[in-house]
């Protein structure tokens, strides 16, 4: 058992489907009352949104959801990141193995593929970037999905 957990979640960009992931898991997480022990926080494997905040259309979507992701701000993943976080959750198969070449280099924590903690058929967030808004809300339903399969798994684990 441990008393708190750390959870990374990771995309491309960090703009659109990790920011979207953080929003909707913590939501998630105060639901179940268990925001002091679960920290969350998210990132992308590219730099070239680093310091914006999340696409307009995600941000959009999330507040449909009474979930405000407007204070976020993209940031790129750092090898320290595998040591801080518990969880490395990756949105798809190409972020997963780019991180994982900076775990082999460094060590640290596993990424997974974020969608093994939900229900759905589906391996992979598809990046919703360049298609419509209806993107960003089948994103966000696979998003809660995960997130409640995780939550379940985090209980296990905490005090």
């Amino acid at each position: 058992m441990s008393e708190s957990v750390n959870v990374l979640f990771v995309c491309l960009g960090n703009i659109c489907r990790s920011p979207s992931a953080e929003g909707i898991f913590r939501k998630v997480v105060e639901a179940a009352g268990l925001a002091d022990k679960v920290s969350i926080s998210s990132c992308g494997t590219g730099s070239w949104h680093v310091g914006k905040a999340p696409d307009a259309r995600a941000r959009a979507a999330a507040a449909r959801r009474g979930v405000d992701i407007s204070d976020l701000r993209a940031r790129q993943i750092q090898a320290s990141d595998l040591t801080a976080f518990d969880y490395v959750l990756v949105m798809d198969q190409q972020n997963l193995a780019d991180v994982q070449r900076i775990r082999e280099r460094n060590g640290g924590t596993r990424p997974e593929l974020f969608l093994h903690y939900g229900r759905s058929s589906h391996d992979e967030v598809p990046d919703p970037y360049y298609g419509g808004e209806k993107g960003f809300d089948t994103v966000l339903d696979l998003i809660q999905e995960a997130s409640e399969g995780l939550l379940a798994e985090l209980r296990k684990t905490l005090n």
